[in-house]
């Protein structure tokens, strides 16, 4: 097992994250594919292109970090490890905190390396946030706190107000009505204590420079990780009014609505010591996937980056807008969009949101000639499974029917992953290393 420095006796298991080639989106519809080996390669660059050590590099040779005595490193979320290693090369350290979920090799003392649990928050979890409030403890006025955010952070770790069983319980309820991670996390927010400003509230005084990599539509930086460093404009009414929109008093414990706080907001005073900078997104990830569709002859419009919704409604819409640009656009083309999508459960399968995105398209797309979707998650992941998304054509359909699969059915139970996998349509590329929300691409070739 590859060596990671870890101080004290603080152990995490370590979970390599592969280095992304375009072999690694192989399906079986891009296997059979002439064109398949292209799609793979504009996958794999994509990715790459919004790479988050390459970006920490760019940010901070352009905007030299403020000289203080002493530097301090907290990295959170899902691409910690590769953001921290980037700064590792640019300046001293005096010590650093990383709270990820997949925790690849860290050259760096001394440095604490720390796994928490998501999407729903863990007693890992729970250990991480009292590391993160010990950490920041030792800080003081005189001291540079640099703080590396990207997605997941929310449950990755957590210091809740109220017991973590009931947060627990709160977080898959939300998660299985449907809410948006918007929604998720300003509740969050409202019950943890290092979220919606609390690291700046506990840095003591410290000054901060804040890196996020985004992973929410909008790119709002209270959302990125339920904003740890940035002030939020949510109030505790808010916080109810998601709670009641899903109708949800009488299924959550009772601790949760009393225990609702203010959390900190733009005014404060602790703010005049930070800086949120954003250093990464989904819109970059478009715009770098469009400039490699293009070398290949095709016509590439950017739907939107603020993509949202049911997921089975999305599909279905983005075939049909890919049917309509063929009645106008002559071939090649492609239509990308990103965004974070929604799965409302309703049946007992196993899938995640970009899955069900691509299932609910196969319909639309029936002996449709030459013509692809692809939808997956850009940290590898989608939902509890091991795939990052799927991959649908114009022959999915009869594919599935030759088997006895009927899509419709699978839709109803929120089995994609059960019907991809008989299809061998899954892609299965492995945690990716960043994360700038899903990507859907539609082609027709």
């Amino acid at each position: 097992m590859p060596c990671i420095a870890i101080k004290a006796s603080i152990t995490a298991a370590v979970k390599m994250t592969p280095q992304l080639e375009p072999s690694c989106f192989t399906t079986a519809s891009l296997r059979a594919h002439p064109r398949g080996e292209f799609v793979m390669r504009v996958l794999a660059t994509t990715l790459q292109a919004v790479d988050p050590g390459i970006a920490v590099r760019a940010f901070i040779e352009n905007n030299p970090l403020p000289k203080k005595k002493k530097l301090f490193v907290f990295g959170l979320g899902k691409a910690a490890i590769s953001m921290t290693h980037s700064l590792r090369d640019l300046v001293h350290i005096t010590d650093t905190l990383v709270i990820t979920k997949y925790a690849s090799p860290l050259d760096l003392e001394p440095a604490t390396v720390l796994l928490g649990d998501h999407p729903i928050p863990s007693d890992a979890s729970f250990r991480a946030g009292m590391a993160a409030q010990k950490f920041l403890s030792q800080l003081t006025q005189d001291d540079l706190l640099v703080c590396l955010i990207s997605g997941g952070g929310s449950a990755l770790m957590t210091t809740p107000i109220i017991p973590l069983e009931d947060l627990q319980q709160l977080t898959s309820a939300l998660l299985a009505c449907g809410a948006r991670i918007d929604e998720i996390n300003a509740l969050r927010r409202h019950l943890d204590l290092l979220k919606g400003g609390g690291v700046a509230q506990q840095a003591n005084g410290a000054q901060i420079v804040s890196l996020l990599l985004s992973d929410v539509v909008g790119d709002s930086l209270e959302t990125i990780a339920s904003g740890p460093t940035a002030p939020d404009p949510s109030s505790r009414e808010d916080a109810l009014a998601i709670i009641d929109k899903y109708d949800l008093r009488k299924m959550i414990p009772a601790s949760i609505i009393p225990a609702l706080r203010e959390t900190a907001k733009p005014s404060d005073a602790i703010f005049r010591s930070v800086e949120n900078h954003l250093i990464g997104s989904n819109k970059l990830a478009l715009q770098i996937a469009r400039s490699q569709i293009m070398t290949e002859g095709f016509t590439v419009k950017i739907i939107t980056s603020k993509l949202e919704g049911e997921a089975r409604d999305v599909g279905r819409e983005m075939a049909i807008q890919l049917k309509a640009e063929l009645a106008k656009t002559p071939r090649p083309i492609c239509l990308l969009a990103g965004g974070e999508t929604t799965v409302t459960i309703n049946g007992s399968g196993k899938g995640g949101r970009n899955q069900e995105l691509a299932l609910s398209a196969v319909g639309e797309l029936a002996e449709l000639e030459d013509v692809m979707l692809i939808s997956l998650g850009t940290d590898g992941e989608d939902g509890p499974t091991d795939a990052a998304g799927a991959v649908v054509t114009g022959e999915t359909a009869q594919r599935a029917k030759m088997l006895g699969l009927d899509e419709a059915d699978f839709l109803l139970r929120n089995d994609a992953y059960s019907y991809f996998t008989q299809l061998d349509d899954l892609i299965k590329s492995g945690p990716s290393g960043t994360n700038v929300n899903d990507l859907v691409m539609c082609f027709a070739f």
